[in-house]
């Protein structure tokens, strides 16, 4: 696919925009036209141009709510939320330290906005967690007390909630299923509001969430999907080999061990640094290399955040955690889908070594580049996406 920007950043988040016009959640006009104005590789251009035009129309969209156009200020609001998120990806560039979080809770109040004019059936929901709650949203697709089988969507490590509806809700909808998704540690509300990071042992996330939907008459206990995406393809796994009440499981892509996207951008002698415990040296030679490339360090700065890490020491080591061993992968019982995209730019090859290591009831599922569906979690092939996995799902899950 010809690139948009020579930046990498860029043109995936370009990408992945455009694919989100599949279930509404962006315009094609309105995505071309950001990006036409957006100079290559400068933070700050990004930020604005897709303020702009989320600015513009969250305006629109007040209006059409003010004047009882519900149906089209939901729409809006929806579209407004995507730009929103997209905004904020390049916020960390900018040297403003407070952007990111600002433009998130844009991101959210659009996204709220929309839940509350849209005529589907959406509610806010709390999930006891430890000793707080995970903020979440529960898609009912029937009447309120129809038990129907519902997708845990489980986003990734950045993903926002209108990536969730694209790459799973909205699909589950289509087809009659009831979804859930949540802010894990790490995520969204949770990390912005709650101030929780990350953890490796997920399972302790998502029986919780289990937990709750078993409390509700419209869900059907036994059948309990969850769809992982990016980084999710790792906590996905983690989970289904502890929580045993899950049907059915599909992970976008499979994920064994984490830390090599980041291991992979450093040189073996600073990996040895990390393995000696060499804290300091390693800090001081990142700080040197990052004074050079203003992208990598607003990079590093999006990432160590959900991590709760305050060096690029503490990140490296943190992620070295998220590391899958045969001995978990083999007490996973339930059936369990692995994508496996051309040309992964995060996890290269671990879809296939994962689906080689799951027990038997398993199925690997390939993207090509020729069909458009190439690159990390599809992001520009959202229709042949979700008909692949929703097929998988319901012939092991069917209504």
């Amino acid at each position: 696919m010809r690139p948009f920007f020579k930046d990498e950043s860029f043109n995936f988040q370009t990408e992945v925009t455009l694919g989100a016009t599949y279930h509404q959640a962006a315009d094609v006009g309105e995505v071309l036209a950001t990006v036409e104005r957006i100079r290559n590789g400068q933070a700050q251009s990004w930020v604005d141009e897709w303020s702009a035009t989320a600015d513009r129309l969250a305006g629109e969209a007040t209006a059409s709510a003010g004047t009882g156009r519900s149906h089209s200020a939901a729409r809006q609001f929806l579209r407004v939320s995507t730009y929103y998120s997209v905004a904020s990806s390049a916020a960390d560039g900018t040297g403003d330290p407070t952007l990111f979080a600002r433009l998130w809770e844009k991101h959210r109040a659009a996204w709220d906005r929309f839940v509350d004019l849209t005529d589907l059936q959406i509610e806010q929901i709390e999930i006891p967690y430890e000793d707080t709650t995970l903020p979440g949203y529960f898609f009912r697709s029937g009447p309120a007390g129809e038990p129907r089988r519902t997708l845990i969507y489980n986003n990734g490590s950045d993903g926002p909630v209108t990536g969730a509806w694209v790459q799973g809700v909205a699909d589950a909808l289509d087809r009659g299923w009831n979804a859930v998704t949540f802010d894990g540690p790490g995520q969204n509300a949770a990390l912005i509001r709650l101030h929780l990071t990350f953890r490796p042992d997920w399972e302790k996330v998502i029986t919780p969430v289990v937990d709750h939907l078993l409390t509700r008459k419209d869900v059907d206990a036994g059948k309990i999907a969850l769809l992982g995406v990016s980084q999710a393809g790792y906590w996905v796994t983690r989970s289904v080999a502890f929580e045993h009440r899950i049907a059915a499981a599909v992970v976008d892509p499979g994920v064994i061990d984490v830390s090599t996207t980041m291991y992979g951008q450093i040189p073996h002698f600073l990996a040895r640094m990390i393995d000696a415990g060499e804290q300091e040296k390693f800090d001081k030679d990142i700080e040197l290399a990052l004074r050079f490339s203003p992208s990598t360090r607003s990079m590093m700065a999006f990432r160590m955040r959900p991590y709760g890490a305050t060096s690029a020491y503490q990140f490296f080591a943190a992620a070295r955690a998220y590391t899958l061993t045969d001995e978990v992968i083999g007490q996973i019982t339930c059936p369990v889908l692995v994508t496996d995209p051309d040309n992964e730019q995060f996890w290269p090859g671990q879809s296939q070594r994962l689906y080689d290591k799951l027990p038997a009831g398993k199925m690997l599922i390939r993207f090509t580049e020729e069909e458009g569906a190439d690159s990390h979690c599809e992001p520009a092939a959202n229709g042949i996406r979700g008909e692949r996995i929703f097929d998988w799902l319901d012939q092991h899950i069917p209504a």
